[in-house]
């Protein structure tokens, strides 16, 4: 009798969560400063990846040297500490790191190569003049978000978010950056390899292998690891492992192949317009803008995901809106400080939520203390930027995966069994990944993309969107599921709303207060509605 009472329990549905249990420290939670203080500093060596790639990339191809790229990162990571802390202070109040993105790419590189600058012969000279672009176009394109997020127009788009239009845009977000982790963890397989091996026994295996009252391979796992292979590859750098391979190998596997540490100061401090007045250009303008949009829709995304690994109510429309207004606060002081690229909230450090399962808002807030420490001490944040480019890829194949799981998990919300959702889902999802794929072929085989006017800032607007897999799902979805069948008396319940009904408001849960309110009683100066 007892195993036939029991059964029934077995075959019932998990219930839905509108907070993810099993979060050891939601957003307003914190553990002892000693523990915060690691955790902080494995999120500043988290984000410090995409910071490097991006000053690498575009910083040799505007006529800069080793000089130019230290003083570069060193502004990336000072804009970075100063805009998270903004977001985690007056933003959405979530835990998450704001750097630089890859969402700008296009347009940056449509500066970088433009034939006005390359009439300077001397790189310096051209350096500057090509920095001062970009800071122009940062810094009209700021405008897009501070006009759409503070005065409450994407509070009024995202309304209209169900969890069912959410799934493609989160899951995306994580899942879009696929091409940053195995391919860039290949170019050095013996270093990046057991990185990702050390990563994931170390974070999933070794914790139960040994049992302890206190987290500690599981919440530190990327730290060790690091660590770990990092002296591995200092070790194959010195026995000369790599003195006679390829050039790329080279620049992937050594540990010496970033000339920052000796071009770096001991100390500097940037400043606004260190590089000159800004110059402006319309069509840059406006193709910069087109990023700042498409960085918006991603950042929704991992706003919802690091809701999700704080463990927090899901995101009022309105608190959301207040974060996209900071970014365009944030992307206006990389233009200011000459940043080089715009700025989004962090994917990778938002996926380091859910492995560390430690969603503190002071935690983040330590981190961006660390990126303001290591920007001004160019020396000791240049040692850390000389960790091989494939360890990070590593910890992204790991960490994007946790951003797009956060996505899947908004289908518990959803009737799986109607076929509205299953179209919804699945169509959008794949328009996600097909489209953006169709106008990275089409690029790599005639050097242009599918739309090719004579307008290049024209052409460069189409080509940013459409090269976002979570933009490109997000506007299917949202499209789909705000007009198909929308008079039904069921569809409400299949996407979700009804679960999300309550949230739609600032004031109609008494939870949402506790995750994002704003501090100081600022909320009786800035309600959120």
């Amino acid at each position: 009798m007892t195993g036939a009472a029991a059964k029934p329990d077995i075959l019932q549905p998990h219930p839905v969560k509108d907070q993810l249990p099993g979060v050891d420290f939601c957003v307003s939670s914190s553990p002892h400063w000693a523990e915060a203080i690691l955790l902080g500093f494995q999120h500043y060596l988290v984000m410090l990846g995409t910071t490097i790639i991006i000053a690498s990339v575009f910083v040799p191809k505007m006529g800069g040297g080793n000089v130019e790229k230290a003083e570069v990162i060193q502004t990336v990571l000072f804009v970075a500490g100063l805009n998270t802390f903004l977001q985690t202070f007056f933003g959405t109040r979530l835990p998450v790191v704001m750097g630089a993105s890859y969402t700008f790419i296009i347009p940056i590189s449509s500066i970088v190569l433009a034939p006005k600058y390359s009439i300077y012969i001397d790189p310096h000279e051209r350096f500057n003049e090509t920095m001062r672009g970009i800071q122009g176009a940062l810094l009209i394109a700021s405008l897009f978000p501070i006009i759409v997020g503070f005065l409450g127009f994407w509070r009024n788009v995202v309304r209209f978010l169900s969890p069912l239009s959410a799934v493609p845009l989160v899951t995306l977000t994580g899942l879009g950056l696929y091409q940053l982790g195995f391919p860039k963890l290949a170019n050095c397989i013996e270093v990046g390899l057991p990185q990702l091996l050390l990563l994931l026994f170390l974070s999933q295996y070794m914790p139960l292998v040994v049992k302890s009252n206190r987290a500690i391979f599981d919440r530190f796992a990327v730290l060790f690891s690091v660590a770990l292979v990092w002296v591995y590859a200092e070790v194959l750098t010195a026995a000369g492992a790599y003195d006679r391979r390829p050039q790329i190998t080279q620049l992937s596997c050594r540990t010496d192949r970033s000339g920052l540490l000796t071009a770096a100061p001991w100390i500097r401090f940037p400043y606004p317009f260190q590089w000159g007045r800004p110059t402006f250009n319309a069509g840059n303008a406006f193709s910069m803008m087109a990023a700042s949009f498409v960085a918006a829709v991603e950042s929704t995304g991992t706003f919802i995901a690091a809701s999700r690994y704080g463990s927090a109510t899901p995101i009022p429309p309105s608190v959301l809106s207040r974060g996209i207004g900071w970014q365009g606060i944030a992307i206006l002081l990389d233009g200011m400080f000459g940043a080089v690229s715009g700025t989004t909230a962090s994917v990778e450090n938002t996926g380091l939520l859910g492995l560390t399962r430690v969603g503190s808002r002071r935690v983040i807030q330590i981190s961006a203390g660390f990126m303001l420490f290591f920007s001004l001490l160019g020396k000791f944040g240049a040692l850390l930027a000389s960790i091989p480019l494939p360890i990070i890829a590593a910890l992204y194949c790991v960490l994007f995966g946790y951003v797009a799981s956060a996505g899947l998990s908004l289908l518990q919300f959803c009737n799986l069994n109607s076929f509205r959702s299953k179209f919804i889902l699945g169509f959008s999802l794949f328009m996600g990944l097909s489209v953006p794929q169709y106008f990275k072929e089409y690029f790599l085989l005639t050097g242009h993309g599918p739309v090719h006017t004579g307008t290049i800032s024209f052409n460069n607007i189409v080509q940013v969107i459409f090269l976002s897999p979570a933009t490109v799902a997000a506007i299917v979805a949202l499209f789909l599921d705000c007009t198909l069948d929308r008079a039904h008396s069921s569809t409400r319940a299949d996407s979700g709303r009804h679960w999300w009904g309550k949230f739609k408001s600032f004031h109609t849960d008494t939870r949402s207060e506790e995750f994002y309110s704003l501090p100081y009683n600022l909320n009786n100066y800035f309600p959120s509605f």
